[in-house]
């Protein structure tokens, strides 16, 4: 279970389990050799195999086997020496065989755990098992003069099914969770995490009970493509069971869709368990048999994980948790902040800038760190002008802006060509600070009263006067010595 304490939404706990279906990296399907690319035109990348034509058999891509393999290894389950493909049967238009290939009994992935950071806490959600499916085509109720189109090129895609256990309390943990893990899996390189074109979607089981009661009925909420719809779809689900157990009815256990115009949730048909869908070995698939050589070189190929790597960032660099979590979100950003860190010595500096200035810029753009256009070694050598007082704070952001319009890596040029080195010298800072008080007496007196603003005041009228030039702290200095007189 959660290591948080329980949260009560008008009394009743709130319990939550995630299923998310990710979209394995492979080139080409779970059974068949058709591409898995995304965009084609309907019906043009689904082949025999996947239509299930008379004759037709799967034979299991091993690509796919290794990238569940590795997500086992990074979450610290057990990978099933041995497993079983099961067909789950039934009858959907997108369905051309009339069942799915997937695990039941024993998937490959069983047990793990993911944890992650909420509020400043190290929280853990239990993983029950992980298994490999195959995706079903599409609907298509749009354009179709009032006929459904359907689109058989997802058919036979290759899918890891993550199922927690009921661990969460929230609606924010079960955020919180779905984030981790949607970093993990891009992390591994074992799905692109592209949430628009469906390639990591979860599915919210939720119910509600009294503190110490067993569970309540759950409604799964399914097809949920971003965290924020997540978010409202969790929390009106929770407030629509509160409200209907209030009123003393009963909660059926459903299948419900998110509408996020209306922020509401509807019943899409009544829940079906296990039994309801006949599962039985599929005949035509022998076993999974995974040796223990296949895993050990997958392990050997892995990167540092995430954790891992937050702890060394911590231990070795000094960075506080949740500064070390912000640097692992992804291992793009954690090898930029790697490479900003060794140019300029300085982790922490490094470590606020990113999550400062530069995520500010990222996020103003919607950029991701593989597209910011100042490189790392640049990015590095102008916080080393912030700490050799060759650039204050402010001048050093008037280079960032230009590094990054422009495309230019050559900072001291930057600094020359704009006017922006830091004023050190200090004669010329004393006739500044002279003109500066012989203009402010007023300031003066409210100062030696004991009025901190009015210093605060005769700094600003400083770093104006050398038009942002002046280095802070020696004003600061210079500043209480004359006034000390």
């Amino acid at each position: 279970m959660s290591v948080a304490a329980a949260l009560l939404v008008r009394g009743y706990e709130v319990v939550i389990g995630l299923e998310t279906h990710a979209q394995l990296s492979t080139r080409s399907k779970a059974f068949s050799g058709a591409s898995t690319a995304f965009g084609a035109a309907p019906n043009t990348q689904a082949c025999a195999v996947d239509l299930a034509l008379p004759g037709s058999l799967p034979v299991l891509n091993g690509a796919a086997v290794e990238r569940a393999i590795r997500f086992g290894l990074a979450v610290g389950a057990k990978v099933a020496p041995l497993s079983i493909f099961a067909r789950k049967n039934y009858f959907y238009p997108d369905l051309p065989k009339g069942y799915q290939i997937s695990q039941y009994e024993t998937p490959v992935v069983q047990g793990g755990s993911v944890s992650f950071l909420l509020a400043g806490s190290r929280r853990t959600v239990n993983l029950t098992r992980a298994h490999l499916e195959e995706d079903a085509g599409k609907s298509l109720h749009e354009d179709y003069h009032g006929f459904t189109g359907i689109d058989l090129n997802r058919a036979g895609t290759p899918l890891l099914e993550i199922v927690t256990e009921p661990d969460m309390r929230s609606a924010a943990e079960a955020v919180e969770y779905a984030k981790a893990l949607h970093a993990l899996v891009m992390w591994l390189d074992i799905c692109d995490g592209n949430m628009q074109e469906g390639s990591f979607r979860c599915d919210a089981n939720v119910s509600v009970r009294r503190p110490g009661s067993p569970f309540g009925t759950r409604r799964e909420v399914k097809n949920l493509n971003s965290f924020r719809f997540m978010q409202q779809a969790i929390d009106f689900e929770v407030d629509w069971q509160i409200d209907r157990l209030e009123d003393g009815l009963t909660i059926e256990q459903a299948t419900v869709l998110f509408d996020p115009d209306s922020g509401e949730t509807r019943s899409m048909r009544t829940k079906e368990d296990a039994h309801d869908y006949r599962y039985f070995p599929d005949p035509d698939l022998p076993p999974l048999v995974i040796e223990p050589q296949w895993i050990e070189r997958v392990r050997a190929a892995m990167p540092e994980l995430p954790g891992s790597m937050a702890e060394r960032f911590q231990r070795e660099d000094g960075l506080p948790a949740e500064d070390a979590a912000m640097m692992t979100q992804s291992l793009a950003f954690a090898r930029y902040y790697e490479a900003v860190r060794d140019a300029c010595r300085q982790p922490k500096l490094a470590a606020n800038w990113l999550m400062g200035e530069v995520s500010r810029r990222l996020n103003a753009e919607s950029r991701g760190i593989d597209a910011v256009p100042v490189k790392a070694p640049t990015l590095g050598r102008l916080i080393g002008r912030v700490t050799d007082d060759t650039l204050s704070a402010a001048s050093a952001k008037a280079v960032l802006s230009a590094l990054w319009d422009s495309g230019l890596d050559d900072v001291d040029a930057v600094i020359e060509a704009r006017g922006l080195k830091q004023l050190n010298d200090t004669g010329a800072l004393d006739q500044i600070i002279d003109t500066v008080l012989g203009a402010n007496p007023k300031s003066i007196e409210e100062y030696r009263a004991g009025k901190d603003k009015a210093f605060n005041a005769l700094v600003g009228q400083v770093m104006k006067a050398s038009h942002g030039k002046a280095n802070p702290a020696q004003v600061n200095d210079l500043l209480k010595k004359k006034l000390a007189r």
